[in-house]
């Protein structure tokens, strides 16, 4: 079976999970990799301006043959005039419309978040793309736009993982009071990143009830949450096991307490914190050491003399 779509607050529909562009692959051709995504069953594609790949991007949604509606394809904008960044994206993609189009973080459009969401209404009143959003917005952002918008952001596309998920928890509130669809990016971070943390044995322990290993078990929680996953591999096999969650039965309330609570004690401390600290420890040891040498050499100087 595979995963649903999500029904955003304009009416349009997103596949609940997809291929993402970035991360390792900026500034790399991924044709080969969109195009084995979209062969093994991704038909949501995420993309972005500053990614540096649209164009390849567009070779491979050109190669794959496909028809334009059985494809969904978002980018981003990463600064300059909006009008024309949005076009440059279509140009690069092949496309004529976008499904999606999110500015990229509100850094981009800082003192004029407001001007620049209407651009942004005016690229889907005119049809270059059905649906509008943001990523990377905080409560207050969100706030700032919907304050003056005749088009409330459809997603808002953030980092989001059991050990961010307390401090997101907020967002996550709000956004669903306006309909905002939340998208997550570096949901992997427990497995990739931080191993070894609280959460580990939680994922394991939820695994082995479901039949599914921990970055598995990761994304039922954010489907849990009602979030829709964005991400990446090179790897077919990969793609195969992340496609497959859909197939996984749910996680039981008192599952998702569990990761939830785990994740609020946070990851583990970076080991190369630790090997740093000591390597310093031992410099300046190795330092007072010396100076002490020095020191009963100048004396034992002294008292020869």
């Amino acid at each position: 079976m595979p995963f649903e779509t999500v029904t955003l607050n304009d009416g349009n529909k997103i596949p609940a999970i997809a291929f993402g562009t970035g991360s390792v692959w900026k500034g790399h051709s991924v044709t080969e990799y969109v195009e084995q995504a979209i062969e093994t069953g991704f038909s949501h594609i995420d993309t972005a301006a500053i990614y540096g790949n649209e164009d390849t991007v567009g070779t491979a949604l050109r190669e794959v043959g496909l028809d334009r509606d059985d494809l969904y394809v978002t980018t981003k904008y990463d600064g300059g005039d909006i009008q024309e960044a949005v076009h440059s994206s279509l140009s690069k993609l092949g496309l004529k419309q976008l499904d999606l189009y999110l500015i990229h973080a509100p850094s981009f459009v800082e003192g004029k978040l407001e001007s620049a969401w209407q651009e942004f209404e005016k690229i889907k009143e005119t049809g270059l793309a059905k649906s509008i959003g943001v990523s990377n917005f905080t409560v207050k952002d969100l706030q700032q736009v919907i304050k003056s918008a005749k088009v409330k952001p459809a997603v808002n596309q953030i980092r989001f993982h059991p050990y961010n998920y307390s401090e997101n928890k907020t967002l996550l509130e709000y956004s669903g009071k306006h309909g905002i669809i939340t998208e997550a990016y570096g949901s992997l971070y427990p497995i990739t990143q931080a191993p070894g943390g609280p959460v580990d044995k939680v994922l394991a322990a939820v695994g082995k009830r479901i039949g599914a290993n921990p970055g598995q078990v990761i994304f039922k929680w954010v489907q849990a949450k009602g979030v829709v996953i964005v991400t990446t591999s090179s790897k077919k096999e990969r793609l195969e096991e992340y496609l497959a969650v859909a197939d996984l039965p749910p996680l039981t309330e008192e599952e998702i307490a569990a990761i939830d609570a785990a994740g609020a004690k946070g990851p583990p401390k970076p080991i190369r914190r630790h090997i740093a600290t000591a390597l310093w420890m031992l410099l300046i040891m190795y330092w007072f050491a010396g100076s002490f040498l020095d020191l009963s050499r100048w004396m034992g100087d002294r008292a020869s003399a």
